[in-house]
């Protein structure tokens, strides 16, 4: 029985990852969870599972979980020391990272220092810290597994295989809602039309940010940290039927990719039993039905941000700390109707362009960086 904690356990990968405690309670345990603020789900979730602990990071909502759940014997804790008690309570033998955001980053770290494997879905971790996460991984001896579909494939395709012919990694990117249209056609874009995402349900964040390839700007910048390859070696390519995940390309030429239905419980259930797979319910592939699969590379005119998050990458430093503020800033105004679609990318260019980069940041620089970028957006 593996013992597991789940940062984020409200969440759409959280509720995923239960799921699949569901569906293999013998071989599964949840003993810790936590999550922001979602009292209601998070009561549902310690009275079916019955962990020894959960955690709200909001305060208020977590002394209401207190009163909800106290006819249980559930430990509950708040604040991001009660995140932290999580992502390393006693016992667990892997910690799934998914929550959203900056807050997730100390409690990644702190499941690592406390010797769990992690499963790691949390972007701004390696993102904004993934010197540090990376150089945490290798003292304690643990595993990093990736979660995200992308990097899930690329981990799949690397095993058995040697890091020195790799030759290059390449990221597919679904192209979001307004592939194929050109730069002067997103200006009138619509918020509705922005949150239509052709192949994935996910939230308003990610979805638009699937839609500026913001994202796959970030997911370059994970796949650097996870699989030490610099980025001249990481390519993006649209591949708009979302079936192909990623590929590796070798030294001799061939190139293996990862296939299939797009469902995100197949990497959340491949990082949970690594090197193991187990069976998964769901959808299979049925190739004669494709018809065709089809690639394209991304239209940088169009969608700047993806070559704003390559500037940001290659600099590194807190460079990418700014471009992730930034974007999430700009993703937000653009969400409450305060600027237009392409204003997003224009946004970020501007924090990126004001920033005077620190080369090897420590934690706490990372994070009055991202509130010294966030407070150009509050004037």
């Amino acid at each position: 029985m593996k013992k597991i904690a789940i940062l984020g356990s409200t969440g759409s990968i959280g509720v995923q990852t239960l799921s699949i405690v569901d569906e293999h309670s013998d071989l599964l345990c949840p003993v810790a969870l936590a999550a922001n603020s979602n009292v209601k789900l998070m009561e549902e979730q310690a009275r079916k599972y019955r962990p020894s602990a959960v955690a709200l990071y909001d305060e208020g909502s977590a002394l209401d979980l207190k009163g909800r759940i106290s006819d249980t014997p559930v430990k509950v804790l708040s604040g991001m020391e009660g995140l932290l008690e999580i992502a390393a309570y006693r016992d667990v033998q892997l910690t799934v990272a998914a929550m959203v955001g900056m807050a997730g980053i100390r409690p990644a770290l702190a499941a690592v220092e406390a010797g769990k494997d992690l499963a790691l879905a949390n972007k701004e971790s390696l993102v904004a810290a993934g010197h540090l996460i990376t150089g945490a991984v290798k003292k304690a001896g643990v595993r990093l597994l990736p979660v995200d579909s992308e990097h899930s494939a690329i981990f799949q395709c690397l095993k058995g295989e040697e890091h020195s012919q790799i030759d290059k990694l390449i990221i597919t990117a679904s192209g979001g809602p307004f592939r194929g249209r050109k730069k002067e056609e997103l200006k009138s874009i619509k918020i509705e039309d922005a949150l239509k995402h052709p192949n994935w349900s996910m939230g308003p964040k990610v979805t638009i940010d699937s839609s500026t390839l913001a994202n796959k700007g970030l997911e370059v910048m994970e796949a650097h940290w996870l699989f030490d390859i610099p980025y001249e070696r990481i390519e993006a390519v649209v591949h708009p039927e979302s079936i192909v995940h990623s590929m590796v390309q070798f030294v001799d030429g061939s190139v293996k990719a990862q296939l299939g239905i797009p469902d995100m419980r197949l990497p959340i259930q491949y990082a949970l039993f690594y090197p193991d797979r187990l069976s998964l319910s769901g959808k299979r592939l049925d190739f004669p039905a494709l018809k065709s699969l089809s690639f394209e590379e991304p239209d940088l005119e169009a969608f700047p941000a993806l070559s704003l998050a390559f500037r940001a990458a290659m600099t590194g430093g807190s460079l990418p700390t700014v471009f992730n503020a930034a974007n999430e800033e700009a993703v937000k105004l653009f969400l409450n109707g305060k600027i237009a679609y392409m204003q997003i990318p224009e946004c970020i260019e501007r924090a990126m362009t004001a920033h005077t980069v620190i080369s090897d940041p420590s934690l706490d620089e990372i994070f009055a960086v991202e509130k010294e970028t966030r407070a150009l957006f509050q004037a």
